[in-house]
């Protein structure tokens, strides 16, 4: 089965990530845009396997600041742990 790849890049808002999530994993209309959600979607609504390539993180992470950008991190690896077919590929 093909791997779907979400590309993230110059993210320098919570809303954008959002969006580029939404557009390219094809997270479902009942997506709710909040942390909670974020996980529910990723974790069971996405069809794997897939991967995530976050590019310029330091640069997220100083516009989206360092506890936001952080639950972010934590919320993709959770997913990644427990799935098994989705990786991630971070770009510091």
């Amino acid at each position: 089965m093909p791997v779907s790849i979400c590309q993230l890049q110059h993210i320098t808002s919570l809303e954008q990530f959002y969006d580029e999530i939404t557009r390219q994993l094809h997270l479902p209309a009942h997506f709710g845009r909040n942390l909670d959600a974020l996980y529910d979607s990723l974790s069971a609504d996405v069809r794997g396997p897939y991967e995530i390539v976050w590019r310029d993180t330091e640069q997220s992470r100083h516009m989206l600041g360092v506890d936001l950008y952080a639950t972010l991190l934590e919320i993709l690896q959770s997913v990644a742990e427990e799935r098994g077919d989705v990786t991630l590929d971070i770009h510091h």
